[in-house]
């Protein structure tokens, strides 16, 4: 049985990043005010202030500048866990590269949210139940992405029906 898919491709891991990216955002942005109650941008303001220091941590409200600083901040470091993630599981067929995408997703909340707590100390504030499924999400979501994008989609390229040429001849 074949467990690969094919070389590494650079767009469809980049592109990957980027749908993983925003559907984590899409999440958390709905999530956290409808089951924790929270704001919608507590999440972006403490990704924004990797680079803009902790006083952009409150208010909790929208600004455009850091809301910006943090779309900016946070998909460029998911194309960074994309790449990461697809060089490691990106040759696996679609089921075990899902269940490799869970425990990246796990993993990467991990890294995130008590390794980097040593340099960003308010991540420790957003340690929670939705955090963690919305990482899982994005490890599932980056697996699902890169390996449809690298097989083969259509039926006559996977074999499965002839081409009408082939009808035809």
């Amino acid at each position: 049985m074949e467990t690969t898919v094919g070389k590494f491709k650079w767009t469809a891991a980049i592109l990957s990043g980027i749908i993983a990216g925003a559907v984590f955002l899409i999440l958390a942005l709905l999530l956290v005010p409808i089951i924790l109650g929270g704001s919608p941008w507590g999440l972006p303001r403490m990704i924004a202030a990797i680079v803009l220091g902790n006083g952009v941590l409150t208010p909790a409200t929208f600004d455009i500048g850091i809301i910006l600083t943090a779309v900016i901040l946070h998909f460029f470091l998911s194309v960074i866990y994309a790449i990461i993630f697809t060089l490691l599981f990106g040759r696996l067929q679609l089921g075990p590269a899902l269940l490799a995408g869970l425990v990246g997703g796990l993993v990467l909340y991990g890294v995130n949210f008590y390794g980097f707590t040593a340099l960003y100390p308010w991540f420790a504030t957003a340690r929670n139940w939705v955090v963690i499924v919305d990482h899982l999400v994005f490890g599932v979501v980056t697996a699902w992405s890169y390996v449809t994008m690298i097989r083969p989609h259509t039926h006559e390229e996977a074999g499965k029906t002839p081409s009408i040429r082939a009808k035809h001849a």
